[in-house]
């Protein structure tokens, strides 16, 4: 291709920093924040407030004022934004992000959190599991052909049940 780049097709170096951290990121500021924000799927303003509140390290700025994310700030997005995805409400997040800087010292503290937040993981996925288990029955019920069991009209014992059980 003359006169123009091949560019590779893959993930970029900020889709995967996200995606799969290292355990030693690169900590050159590099990552503008609409790059950040289309990989994350956090918005702008969530980028800016999850800095104002602390749960990100004050992110360095370009020389025209622009913040520039480095590998780092990528891997704690991802954690944080998983943390979030399984409901973790922000101040314990803040709280878990406090004892990171605080140091090896508070490594029991921060698997406590994690562990209490583990099993109310685990009791919401058992709920999702017995809501999954009444949606499913209710499905049978209503046949494979999308039509109610015996075609379009209703049983009388279907009728009443629907009724009782929406």
């Amino acid at each position: 291709m003359a006169g123009s780049e091949q560019r590779a097709v893959g993930p970029t170096g900020c889709e995967e920093a996200f995606r799969q951290p290292s355990s030693a990121p690169d900590l050159t500021p590099r990552h503008g924040i609409s790059e950040v924000s289309a990989i994350s799927g956090l918005t702008a303003h969530t980028l800016r407030w999850y800095e104002r509140i602390g749960l990100l390290e004050p992110v360095d700025r370009s020389h025209a004022g622009q913040r520039r994310y480095t590998d780092a700030d990528l891997a704690r997005l991802a954690f944080l934004t998983k943390l979030r995805l399984t409901g973790m409400p922000v101040a314990d997040m803040v709280r878990y992000v406090e004892l990171v800087r605080a140091g090896n010292g508070t490594r029991d503290e921060r698997r406590e959190l994690l562990v209490a937040h583990r099993a109310e993981v685990r009791r919401r996925m058992a709920d999702l599991r017995a809501t999954l288990a009444v949606i499913d029955m209710k499905i049978d019920h209503y046949g494979g052909s999308g039509l109610p069991v015996g075609g379009d009209e209703e049983t009388p014992n279907h009728c009443g049940q629907d009724r009782k059980s929406a």
